[in-house]
Protein backbone atom coordinates (compact mmCIF):
# COMPACT_ATOMS: atom_id res chain seq x y z
CA UNK A 1 0.00 0.00 0.00
CA UNK A 2 2.61 2.36 1.02
CA UNK A 3 4.72 1.67 -2.03
CA UNK A 4 1.66 2.51 -4.30
CA UNK A 5 0.96 5.56 -2.68
CA UNK A 6 4.77 6.70 -3.42
CA UNK A 7 4.28 6.09 -7.07
CA UNK A 8 1.33 7.65 -7.24
CA UNK A 9 2.99 10.92 -5.32
CA UNK A 10 6.41 10.38 -7.06
CA UNK A 11 6.02 9.01 -10.07
CA UNK A 12 6.09 11.87 -12.93
CA UNK A 13 6.63 14.43 -10.04
CA UNK A 14 8.29 16.90 -12.60
CA UNK A 15 5.11 16.85 -14.46
CA UNK A 16 3.01 16.74 -11.98
CA UNK A 17 4.54 19.99 -10.14
CA UNK A 18 4.59 21.60 -13.69
CA UNK A 19 0.73 20.71 -14.24
CA UNK A 20 -0.05 22.74 -10.87
CA UNK A 21 2.52 25.82 -11.40
CA UNK A 22 0.07 26.04 -14.84
CA UNK A 23 -3.21 25.70 -12.88
CA UNK A 24 -1.73 28.61 -10.63
CA UNK A 25 -0.89 30.49 -13.49
CA UNK A 26 -4.25 29.64 -15.41
CA UNK A 27 -6.18 30.71 -12.24
CA UNK A 28 -4.41 34.01 -11.57
CA UNK A 29 -5.25 35.27 -15.47
CA UNK A 30 -8.04 34.09 -15.11
CA UNK A 31 -10.04 35.40 -12.42
CA UNK A 32 -11.39 38.85 -12.27
CA UNK A 33 -9.26 40.84 -10.42
CA UNK A 34 -12.26 42.00 -8.45
CA UNK A 35 -11.81 38.71 -6.69
CA UNK A 36 -8.53 38.96 -5.37
CA UNK A 37 -8.22 40.88 -2.40
CA UNK A 38 -5.36 42.26 -0.55
CA UNK A 39 -5.08 44.13 2.84
CA UNK A 40 -3.54 47.18 4.18
CA UNK A 41 -3.28 48.63 7.78
CA UNK A 42 -3.02 52.34 8.30
CA UNK A 43 -2.67 54.79 10.70
CA UNK A 44 -5.35 58.03 10.70
CA UNK A 45 -5.61 61.11 12.45
CA UNK A 46 -9.36 61.00 14.98
CA UNK A 47 -10.94 63.92 13.48
CA UNK A 48 -14.08 64.83 15.63
CA UNK A 49 -17.09 66.80 13.90
CA UNK A 50 -20.54 68.74 15.16
CA UNK A 51 -19.32 69.54 18.29
CA UNK A 52 -22.50 71.14 20.00
CA UNK A 53 -22.11 75.28 20.31
CA UNK A 54 -22.62 74.56 23.57
CA UNK A 55 -20.07 72.62 24.51
CA UNK A 56 -16.30 72.93 24.34
CA UNK A 57 -13.93 69.91 24.01
CA UNK A 58 -10.92 70.62 26.60
CA UNK A 59 -8.93 67.00 26.11
CA UNK A 60 -9.38 63.60 24.57
CA UNK A 61 -6.96 60.42 24.99
CA UNK A 62 -6.84 59.25 21.44
CA UNK A 63 -5.12 61.12 18.55
CA UNK A 64 -4.91 58.16 15.87
CA UNK A 65 -6.69 54.93 14.99
CA UNK A 66 -5.29 51.66 13.48
CA UNK A 67 -7.29 50.50 10.75
CA UNK A 68 -6.85 47.89 8.30
CA UNK A 69 -9.01 47.94 4.92
CA UNK A 70 -10.03 44.76 2.57
CA UNK A 71 -10.55 45.64 -0.17
CA UNK A 72 -9.89 44.30 -4.06
CA UNK A 73 -6.60 44.62 -5.59
CA UNK A 74 -7.36 47.30 -8.41
CA UNK A 75 -8.41 49.47 -5.67
CA UNK A 76 -5.58 49.45 -3.32
CA UNK A 77 -3.52 52.29 -5.01
CA UNK A 78 -6.66 54.40 -2.71
CA UNK A 79 -6.30 52.91 -0.24
CA UNK A 80 -3.90 55.56 2.23
CA UNK A 81 -4.84 58.87 4.12
CA UNK A 82 -5.55 60.52 1.38
CA UNK A 83 -9.22 58.53 0.78
CA UNK A 84 -9.88 57.46 3.94
CA UNK A 85 -10.52 58.97 6.87
CA UNK A 86 -11.53 58.20 10.61
CA UNK A 87 -14.16 60.93 11.91
CA UNK A 88 -16.54 60.82 14.59
CA UNK A 89 -19.70 62.71 14.76
CA UNK A 90 -20.30 64.53 18.36
CA UNK A 91 -23.64 65.97 17.71
CA UNK A 92 -24.73 64.05 20.37
CA UNK A 93 -22.35 64.36 22.98
CA UNK A 94 -22.93 65.29 26.39
CA UNK A 95 -20.89 66.81 29.17
CA UNK A 96 -21.73 64.10 31.99
CA UNK A 97 -20.69 61.61 28.84
CA UNK A 98 -16.93 60.51 28.81
CA UNK A 99 -15.99 57.34 26.54
CA UNK A 100 -17.55 57.14 23.34
CA UNK A 101 -17.29 53.87 21.22
CA UNK A 102 -15.45 53.41 18.15
CA UNK A 103 -16.30 51.34 15.39
CA UNK A 104 -16.25 50.80 11.85
CA UNK A 105 -19.02 53.31 10.95
CA UNK A 106 -16.42 56.02 11.45
CA UNK A 107 -14.28 54.94 8.65
CA UNK A 108 -15.16 56.76 5.57
CA UNK A 109 -13.28 54.54 2.30
CA UNK A 110 -13.91 53.71 -1.40
CA UNK A 111 -16.91 51.91 -2.61
CA UNK A 112 -15.90 48.26 -2.06
CA UNK A 113 -13.61 48.49 0.87
CA UNK A 114 -14.51 46.96 4.05
CA UNK A 115 -13.08 47.53 7.72
CA UNK A 116 -11.73 44.77 9.20
CA UNK A 117 -9.82 45.82 12.26
CA UNK A 118 -10.06 49.08 14.55
CA UNK A 119 -8.20 49.93 17.24
CA UNK A 120 -8.62 51.01 20.00
CA UNK A 121 -12.58 50.65 20.14
CA UNK A 122 -13.46 53.97 22.20
CA UNK A 123 -12.32 57.37 23.17
CA UNK A 124 -12.46 59.33 26.42
CA UNK A 125 -13.15 63.02 25.92
CA UNK A 126 -13.48 65.82 28.31
CA UNK A 127 -15.88 68.48 27.33
CA UNK A 128 -17.16 71.45 29.27
CA UNK A 129 -20.51 73.68 28.91
CA UNK A 130 -19.26 77.15 26.57
CA UNK A 131 -19.01 80.36 28.00
CA UNK A 132 -18.66 83.99 26.45
CA UNK A 133 -17.90 87.04 28.32
CA UNK A 134 -16.85 90.46 27.15
CA UNK A 135 -13.34 91.59 28.48
CA UNK A 136 -11.22 94.49 28.86
CA UNK A 137 -8.53 95.20 26.07
CA UNK A 138 -5.42 96.48 27.50
CA UNK A 139 -2.55 97.73 24.95
CA UNK A 140 1.02 96.83 25.64
CA UNK A 141 3.46 99.05 25.47
CA UNK A 142 7.26 98.73 25.54
CA UNK A 143 10.20 101.60 24.95
CA UNK A 144 10.10 105.08 26.24
CA UNK A 145 9.09 108.12 24.67
CA UNK A 146 12.02 110.68 23.68
CA UNK A 147 12.71 113.59 26.06
CA UNK A 148 10.32 116.80 25.54
CA UNK A 149 7.37 114.21 24.45
CA UNK A 150 4.85 112.51 26.79
CA UNK A 151 1.77 109.93 26.50
CA UNK A 152 -1.41 111.45 27.68
CA UNK A 153 -3.69 108.93 26.26
CA UNK A 154 -4.02 105.41 25.80
CA UNK A 155 -7.30 103.98 23.81
CA UNK A 156 -7.99 100.91 22.58
CA UNK A 157 -11.24 100.43 19.82
CA UNK A 158 -12.82 98.52 20.63
CA UNK A 159 -12.08 99.07 24.29
CA UNK A 160 -14.13 95.81 25.02
CA UNK A 161 -13.98 92.63 22.82
CA UNK A 162 -16.12 89.22 23.46
CA UNK A 163 -14.18 86.20 24.53
CA UNK A 164 -15.46 82.30 24.59
CA UNK A 165 -14.14 79.29 25.73
CA UNK A 166 -14.82 76.23 28.26
CA UNK A 167 -16.19 77.97 31.61
CA UNK A 168 -13.61 76.99 33.60
CA UNK A 169 -10.84 79.25 31.24
CA UNK A 170 -12.85 82.10 30.90
CA UNK A 171 -13.01 84.37 34.02
CA UNK A 172 -14.77 87.90 34.92
CA UNK A 173 -11.02 88.98 36.02
CA UNK A 174 -9.50 87.91 32.37
CA UNK A 175 -7.56 90.64 30.24
CA UNK A 176 -7.13 90.80 26.71
CA UNK A 177 -3.75 92.15 25.64
CA UNK A 178 -2.25 93.26 22.70
CA UNK A 179 1.15 92.45 20.83
CA UNK A 180 3.97 95.04 22.33
CA UNK A 181 3.84 98.16 20.77
CA UNK A 182 6.67 100.11 20.78
CA UNK A 183 6.58 103.74 21.52
CA UNK A 184 10.36 104.82 20.96
CA UNK A 185 10.22 106.67 17.93
CA UNK A 186 6.67 108.27 18.10
CA UNK A 187 6.63 111.99 18.94
CA UNK A 188 3.49 113.02 17.32
CA UNK A 189 -0.43 111.29 17.82
CA UNK A 190 -0.50 107.84 16.13
CA UNK A 191 -3.27 105.14 15.39
CA UNK A 192 -1.95 101.84 14.86
CA UNK A 193 -3.51 98.16 14.49
CA UNK A 194 -3.12 95.25 16.96
CA UNK A 195 -3.47 91.53 17.34
CA UNK A 196 -4.83 90.59 20.33
CA UNK A 197 -3.28 88.20 22.64
CA UNK A 198 -6.05 86.13 24.30
CA UNK A 199 -5.90 84.95 28.06
CA UNK A 200 -5.03 81.33 27.63
CA UNK A 201 -4.84 79.04 24.43
CA UNK A 202 -8.31 77.14 25.00
CA UNK A 203 -10.01 80.58 24.25
CA UNK A 204 -10.89 82.49 21.44
CA UNK A 205 -12.42 85.77 20.04
CA UNK A 206 -16.52 84.20 18.63
CA UNK A 207 -16.38 86.91 15.69
CA UNK A 208 -13.49 87.70 13.01
CA UNK A 209 -12.11 90.65 14.96
CA UNK A 210 -8.78 89.04 15.87
CA UNK A 211 -7.34 92.43 16.03
CA UNK A 212 -7.93 96.28 17.27
CA UNK A 213 -6.86 99.90 16.92
CA UNK A 214 -4.56 101.68 19.69
CA UNK A 215 -5.13 105.23 19.97
CA UNK A 216 -1.66 106.95 21.43
CA UNK A 217 -2.34 110.66 22.30
CA UNK A 218 1.14 112.21 22.25
CA UNK A 219 1.77 115.98 23.17
CA UNK A 220 4.44 117.76 23.87
CA UNK A 221 6.06 118.84 27.33
CA UNK A 222 5.21 122.52 27.80
CA UNK A 223 8.48 124.63 28.24
CA UNK A 224 9.05 126.82 31.33
CA UNK A 225 8.09 130.29 30.44
CA UNK A 226 10.34 133.52 31.25
CA UNK A 227 9.88 136.77 32.43
CA UNK A 228 11.74 140.00 31.40
CA UNK A 229 14.24 139.66 33.36
CA UNK A 230 14.84 135.87 31.98
CA UNK A 231 13.97 135.00 35.24
CA UNK A 232 11.45 131.93 34.87
CA UNK A 233 8.43 132.42 36.38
Amino acid sequence: MGKLLRNVFLRNWGLKVFSLFLAVLLWLLLVPEEKIFSERTLSLPLDLYSIPAHLELIGKDVSTVEVTIRAPKRLMDQIGPANVFAKLNLEKALVIQEEYPLNPSIISAPNGARVIRLSPNKVRLRLEQSKELVLDVEPTLVGQLRRGYRLEKVEAIPPRVPVRGPESKVRESDKVFTIPIDISNLTQTTEVRADLILPRAETRVPTQQTFVRVRLVIVEDAKPSSDRGGNPR
